[in-house]
């Protein structure tokens, strides 16, 4: 199963576009922090994921209000067919 769920604000967001295809699409980038317990020990994580919002959902990302905090699904995929890098497609957010 190819299933992320991830906390996060929009730190950056690139303008509505359309693929060749007629598909609304959103890049933006994600920013998480949180506390995490690993071996009995507090850590603090942080990082930023390349993200993808793409048909319906798309409209509402590209409103959403950026550095605010949501909650969003999706699943993981490469960026293209030859690529190792990976990018969050989400499928769905809301407020966190």
């Amino acid at each position: 199963m190819n299933e992320f769920r991830l906390i996060a604000t929009i730190a950056e967001r690139d303008v509505l576009r359309y693929t060749p295809a007629g598909v609304p699409i959103v890049g933006a980038i994600l920013m998480h922090s949180s506390q995490q317990e690993e071996a009995r020990v507090a850590r603090l994580v942080e990082f930023e994921v390349p993200a993808l919002a793409a048909g319906e959902v798309s409209g509402r990302f590209a409103s959403a209000e950026l550095g605010a905090a949501y909650e969003f699904t999706g699943f993981l995929a490469r960026k293209n067919r030859n690529s190792k890098a990976l990018v969050f497609h989400i499928i769905d957010f809301s407020a966190a």
